[in-house]
């Protein structure tokens, strides 16, 4: 029994959605170098920057809760977009304490929620005219897989930052694949 859902998705929706997932790309890679130039110390820049970063996720959220019709897709969509939000308020009190453990937790646990939610979303558009979800599946699933090791990290000896700017890079290069994809699959519908 094949349990994917085929969307049927009009021009304007796909349109959306490429250009959603080419900025977010694009967002991610240049919050990834910003980051890995200014984390250290965690100071009023840092801060202002790991608080940017979930809130490029809520405003992403928010474009994609408008242009999907409701159903539990849209809904998944709207929780993390809201727990994005709070994770941005989470890691500015993190960010104030000075303590990178503090922040890797939280970016840790934010991780796991929002790759679970991303594999949600990436599994109800798997059907042939979104291109499968590939990458955004994948991308889901090391987010989830990521952010349980930043939590145990968080715990650890000796937590560091650094690795938040590869996690972003990662994922904008996710999401710059899932734009291809979904630029070369319109391409090829009638």
């Amino acid at each position: 029994m094949n349990s994917t859902v085929t969307p049927t998705v009009s021009a304007s929706e796909r349109s959306s959605l490429i250009r959603l997932s080419l900025g977010r790309g694009v967002l991610a890679i240049a919050w990834a170098l910003a980051f890995a130039a200014a984390h250290d110390p965690l100071d009023a820049v840092a801060v202002i920057l790991l608080v940017g970063y979930p809130l490029i996720d809520a405003v992403s959220s928010l474009i994609d809760f408008r242009a999907v019709p409701d159903g539990p897709e849209r809904r998944v969509t709207a929780v993390n977009g809201a727990l994005s939000a709070v994770t941005a308020v989470a890691l500015g009190i993190a960010g104030t304490t000075g303590s990178a453990a503090a922040v890797l937790g939280v970016f840790g646990i934010w991780a796991v929620l929002s790759g679970a939610a991303q594999l949600a979303v990436g599994l109800r558009r798997r059907g042939p005219v979104l291109g499968k979800q590939w990458p955004t599946l994948i991308s889901g699933g090391l987010s989830f897989l990521v952010g349980a090791t930043y939590v145990a990290k968080a715990a650890g000896e000796s937590p560091s930052l650094d690795v938040l700017s590869i996690y972003a890079t990662g994922g904008g290069v996710f999401f710059l694949a899932q734009a291809a994809l979904l630029v070369w699959k319109a391409r090829s519908l009638p």
